[in-house]
């Protein structure tokens, strides 16, 4: 208690550097804990735009189908592998899927055809909350699609407006047809914003003369297991050669490396910047402890322990740090309400392409507990450092050395 009383009253003898070390620690603090809640947010995002809208956690293709897609390499009793997993309570979708060409009164595109069934694609994917104009696909609605907003302009269409789809069918005919554009959906992902065109499972089946069966399977994991569990229960379940079985994250492995990656490079920008807080943090104990060589020589020659003054010096940088931990939590209170509540709008930016993948226009902070510890961890391991050399200078002082002291 008496160290904890003499330290207190240390930090407070030159009272402009220990606000400005504080306040240095504050604000950086501050800082780390609105950026790692900014890119938190950022990385969620991203990642349930891959796995609610796009791929799902788990896809199952034809072994031969991701290699070379045809329409012929459909996977065989779909129907019967998708009651199967959903019995073991993961949510499936059949999925048909083929190319062909888009056209208008004059210009066209090439299109990826998806033909779903809109009450079970529904338990799978959030695509259909992707709307941005007109609505999604109606069971009762056979000749209604809906397309990525690029290739909306593309072909410069909109709702309403017809659309002309040309492909080869499954017997090797044409097929062509006239179709109605029901809905044009908002920012997804680079190659379904240019040429997805989605529609009914029936109306697909019919346009290509195709019987039965599904090209993939999206399947969604229960909330309580980790990906790879979830993965090798599916693959027992499919238990096949036939049936190649992919989590997300081997579907989209430079995503998934890019996510993974991205807090690291955070920990490293907090440690880069907690640095300067280091240097500041140091230079100002150092010069704390040369001021008062006399008075640690005068407590040194009246028995207090090289120990005592250790644990004195080492007390006000712990006063100084719990201070700034204090008011940094505190002020980032509205500042992360903000991040999460309002967001940060990306003007331009949003809308631009990462890897394939569509950055929202709106960025949304997110609070875990890495929101906090991440950003509190680095900073007490970095102020241990800057305090120790100081702590271990003033205990070494001798009564000798404080006489001579200029």
């Amino acid at each position: 208690m008496q160290i904890m009383t003499m330290a207190w009253r240390n930090v407070w003898r030159n009272t402009r550097r220990s606000v400005v070390t504080i306040g240095a620690m504050t604000f950086s603090l501050l800082m780390m804990i609105c950026a790692s809640s900014f890119y938190e947010g950022m990385l969620n995002k991203m990642e349930a735009n891959i796995v609610e809208v796009e791929i799902g956690d788990i896809q199952i293709h034809h072994s031969d189908y991701r290699d070379s897609p045809s329409i012929y390499d459909t996977i065989d009793a779909s129907r019967n592998l998708v009651e199967s997993l959903e019995a073991n309570n993961y949510q499936t979708s059949e999925r048909l899927l083929g190319g062909g060409l888009a056209a208008s009164s004059e210009p066209s595109a090439g299109a990826r055809l998806f033909g779903i069934n809109v009450v079970d694609d529904a338990d799978v994917s959030l695509i259909f909350e992707r709307v941005e104009e007109g609505q999604w696909l109606d069971p009762e609605d056979a000749r209604g699609v809906v397309i990525g907003r690029l290739l909306a302009r593309t072909l410069n269409i909109k709702v309403g407006d017809e659309l002309i789809l040309l492909s080869q069918a499954y017997d090797g005919s044409m097929a062509n047809d006239l179709y109605r554009i029901r809905g044009i959906l908002g920012s997804i992902s680079e190659a379904t914003d240019r040429g997805g065109v989605f529609m009914l499972a029936e109306a697909f089946q019919e346009f290509f003369i195709l019987d039965g069966g599904a090209h993939r399977l999206m399947v969604r994991r229960p909330a309580s297991l980790e990906l790879p569990d979830a993965l090798q229960a599916v693959k027992d379940v499919a238990n096949t050669k036939e049936l190649e079985v992919k989590s997300w994250r081997e579907l989209s492995p430079i995503l998934a490396t890019m996510i993974d990656s991205a807090l690291q490079m955070l920990q490293i920008g907090f440690l880069v910047i907690y640095v300067a807080v280091v240097i500041l943090l140091l230079n100002a104990m150092l010069m704390a402890v040369f001021e008062r060589v006399r008075e640690f020589g005068i407590l040194k020659a009246i028995g207090v322990s090289p120990g005592s003054v250790m644990r004195l010096i080492l007390m006000e940088g712990a006063i100084q740090t719990a201070i700034a931990i204090l008011l940094g939590c505190l002020l980032s209170l509205p500042a992360l309400w903000y991040l999460v509540y309002v967001g940060i709008d990306l003007g331009e930016l949003g809308g631009t392409t990462v890897m394939g993948m569509i950055i929202d226009p709106n960025i949304y902070g997110m609070i875990s507990y890495q929101t906090f510890t991440m950003p509190l961890i680095i900073l007490l391991i970095v102020v241990v450092l800057g305090i120790l050399y100081p702590a271990i200078k003033a205990a070494k002082i001798t009564p000798i050395q404080a006489m001579y002291h200029q």
